[in-house]
């Protein structure tokens, strides 16, 4: 950015910065012209999967020669809020800040499923807080980062149990501050991924996961989206990311990661679990194939329609307030099916 003030007091030097702005900017701002072709500001959330180690490693930038800026967002509305702002291209977010982002008319591409979500989020009532049931809820405050998929899960776990939102007060909370709330005593349950998930199940009792809402018929995924400006001019670099991505989860599927495993470590500094419970977090997701990622149980068809239907339920709860015409323009498997071939 040129500076304002005692540097600029000639007519004749304001019109030369003038005419070099274009240049310097397009030198700063990544994925415009100049060596900002080769950069690229990744927005990620702390959720405990295999690609938190390759993030670790390097090889993107190695693969790829680009320059990865890696900012860390607290939810998947933060990291819709940064995309939408312009300064991040590619970004992590549930299937229901994905499917709010959509019917905001946000330009943005599903092109990689990091993962189902299954069992890896659940509701958890802290003992003591007289919860042993969704029933129990009534009256009782619980806390979700809002527009995630927890918060998307929540309202259906109520729903099913007779209640409404009203019946509940609802806090919206970033995952360290459910952790730091759930401390003091200040709420009774919390619907949550890990690590805080892994914390509060120590002194709390779990009502449901996303697995057993997904069994009635509302699946959830954590996906990664770009913007689509973007994406047409850094093609290469989505398909090979894409290949890197799906190479790391089939290593970790075909022999899943101890305690004590590089990869682990590599994982728990990035998410701020501790080593010990990696494995288990991991084990609670599902993590498509690179052949299921094109496919139409994924990309090829069901994720579009899983984005119609939350988009559907968000209006219901008045979350968004219309719906995109076709939730299948905001997904792509071109990407996942170049890096097939």
């Amino acid at each position: 950015m040129i500076p304002a003030g005692s540097h600029r007091r000639r007519l004749g030097a304001l019109a030369i910065l003038a005419a070099l702005a274009p240049l310097v900017l397009g030198a700063l701002a990544p994925g415009r012209a100049g060596a900002a072709d080769k950069e690229v500001t990744f927005a990620h959330q702390d959720m405990v999967v295999p690609f938190r180690a390759l993030m670790d490693s390097g090889a993107i930038e190695k693969a790829t020669g680009y320059t990865v800026h890696w900012r860390k967002f607290g939810g998947g509305g933060d990291v819709i809020r940064a995309m939408a702002s312009g300064n991040v291209q590619i970004g992590e977010a549930g299937s229901s800040p994905i499917a709010a982002a959509a019917s905001q008319g946000l330009d943005i591409e599903l092109f990689w499923i990091l993962d189902e979500i299954a069992d890896a989020e659940q509701l958890v009532a802290r003992n003591g807080s007289g919860v042993k049931s969704l029933a129990d809820l009534r009256g009782k405050t619980v806390a979700v980062p809002f527009v995630s998929t927890s918060h998307y899960q929540l309202i259906a776990a109520l729903a099913g149990a007779g209640l409404t939102q009203k019946d509940v007060t609802i806090l919206n909370m970033r995952p360290p501050e459910i952790a730091a709330a759930w401390e003091r005593g200040d709420i009774d349950a919390t619907f949550i991924w890990d690590p805080v998930l892994a914390r509060v199940k120590k002194s709390g009792t779990v009502l449901i996961s996303a697995g057993d809402i997904a069994r009635q018929g509302k699946a959830t995924f954590d996906g990664l989206v770009v913007d689509r400006a973007w994406a047409a001019k850094n093609r290469d670099f989505l398909v090979t990311l894409v290949k890197l991505i799906a190479a790391q989860d089939a290593a970790y599927v075909a022999k899943p990661w101890a305690a004590d495993a590089p990869e682990v470590k590599a994982t728990a500094k990035i998410t701020g679990s501790t080593p010990e419970e990696v494995p288990a977090s991991l084990a609670a997701y599902r993590f498509p194939t690179l052949d299921a990622q094109a496919s139409p149980a994924w990309l090829g068809g069901a994720a579009a329609k899983a984005l119609t239907e939350t988009a559907e339920f968000l209006k219901a709860q008045g979350r968004v307030q219309a719906l995109a015409p076709d939730y299948g323009r905001f997904v792509t498997t071109d990407y996942a099916a170049a890096a097939r071939k």
